[in-house]
């Protein structure tokens, strides 16, 4: 959600009006903006199953961007009421950035927040494990960095290999080591599962589970690697390069992932992600409850109360621009697509969503009768239940998340 897929497309620029109308719709909007979110594309290298906006080789334009990207967020926190409570810098690799160039980043949004009165609760950035040096780790404490969400994405070499991944296992946790050294303790690993060509897929999975739990991070989030359009990856699928692990087996990999962490004393808040009691991640809860957030710098999306947009993913144009983003596309939810995409959002959650906007969902002219009735056939093949005056997937249902969701968009 924090980020767009990467589409390079030659449609006309949108008035710069539409940005604006934009930002005056996150001034007034009931409840605020609680987030904001700044894309940072750069990369040392651009792995072959990524499909989000980012660029490898054009490092001399980092400090530029930095300039650029502090400039927008002047226009945007010098009129956003105060309210923002979470902060998430993503990437790309953000801590690809020079270290003077990371810094500055970092307190040059630190100031402008404060100035503008916000409180934060939570600021989350992502890092790849080999960019952890001790200066960075410093440059991040000392800006207020709360969180890092390191890609470890797997502690097995093959794996990371046809991943595409850089960095050694232990990597990870000297990066650890540094964070915590520095007073950051609320770190979170990716892991990447249902990678192809291991010869014991489930083995591989389990010992990485091992390993990271090993390290005691308050957070994983844990995902089977998908072949999304326009990746190399997923060319090399549709050429018969490589062969994508069979759904059974990748049945098995998620379940031996909720069966370890469980016993691990880590919840399952989310259907990729588990926490510590208390660690949840409060930045990504704002996307799955349909909250507001504002978006800086290119392919980062924005939402404010139903409307959504993307920032144009353009390097060179943003660097050479000023003010607010140029906007890529823009989607203003009707009744209809507003409940849908609240209960596909809130369903991804363990908790589900509460009966009366069940309800609301399902009285809306288009869909209402149609998603009514998917919801009782759901619950029928158990794949939906009731618990608590909410609605929510059943573990059965968990594993057939997608298409439970699709039917009642």
């Amino acid at each position: 959600m924090p980020r767009v897929h990467a589409r390079d497309d030659n449609s006309p620029e949108p008035p710069a009006r539409v940005a604006e109308d934009m930002l005056d719709a996150a001034i007034c909007v009931d409840g605020g903006v609680q987030g904001l979110y700044a894309h940072i594309p750069f990369c040392a290298h651009r792995c072959h199953y990524c499909d989000f906006f980012t660029v490898a080789g054009r490092d001399d334009e980092r400090s530029d961007f930095v300039s650029r990207l502090l400039a927008e967020a002047d226009v945007v926190l010098k009129q956003l009421p105060a309210g923002i409570r979470t902060v998430f810098v993503g990437g790309g690799t953000p801590t690809h950035l020079p270290v003077q160039s990371l810094q500055e980043l970092l307190l040059g949004l630190r100031q402008r927040l404060d100035a503008g009165g916000h409180q934060l609760e939570e600021w989350t950035i992502e890092a790849n494990p080999d960019t952890v040096s001790t200066e960075v780790a410093d440059a991040l404490a000392s800006a207020g960095v709360t969180r890092v969400s390191l890609g470890a994405q797997s502690f097995h070499e093959p794996a990371l290999k046809m991943l595409e991944r850089r960095h050694d296992p232990a990597n990870v946790e000297q990066a650890m080591s540094r964070l915590r050294g520095v007073g950051i303790t609320d770190l979170s690993l990716d892991l990447i599962f249902a990678v192809p060509e291991l010869s014991d897929p489930l083995g591989v999975w389990a010992r990485d589970l091992d390993a990271a739990l090993s390290l005691d991070p308050k957070h994983l989030s844990c995902y089977g690697l998908t072949y999304e359009a326009g990746t190399p990856l997923r060319r090399r699928l549709d050429r018969g390069g490589v062969v994508r692990v069979a759904e059974e087996i990748e049945a098995d990999l998620y379940e031996l992932t909720r069966t370890r962490l469980a016993s691990a004393g880590m919840e399952q808040y989310e259907i990729s992600n588990w926490a510590h009691p208390g660690h949840r991640c409060l930045h990504n809860l704002l996307y799955w409850t349909n909250g507001n957030w504002w978006p800086l710098g290119p392919s980062a999306s924005g939402h404010i109360k139903g409307r959504r947009w993307r920032n144009r993913p353009r390097l060179g144009a943003y660097v050479a621009g000023s003010g607010l983003s140029a906007i890529d596309s823009v989607e203003h939810l009707d009744e209809d697509g507003r409940a849908g995409e609240m209960l596909m959002l809130g369903l991804r959650l363990m908790e589900g969503v509460a009966r009366e906007r069940v309800t609301a969902a399902c009285l809306t002219p288009a869909r209402g009768e149609a998603r009514k009735a998917s919801i009782a056939q759901a619950i029928e093949d158990r794949l939906l239940q009731w618990a608590d005056d909410r609605l929510s997937l059943t573990s059965e249902g968990v594993l057939l998340a997608d298409s439970v969701i699709g039917q009642l968009l």
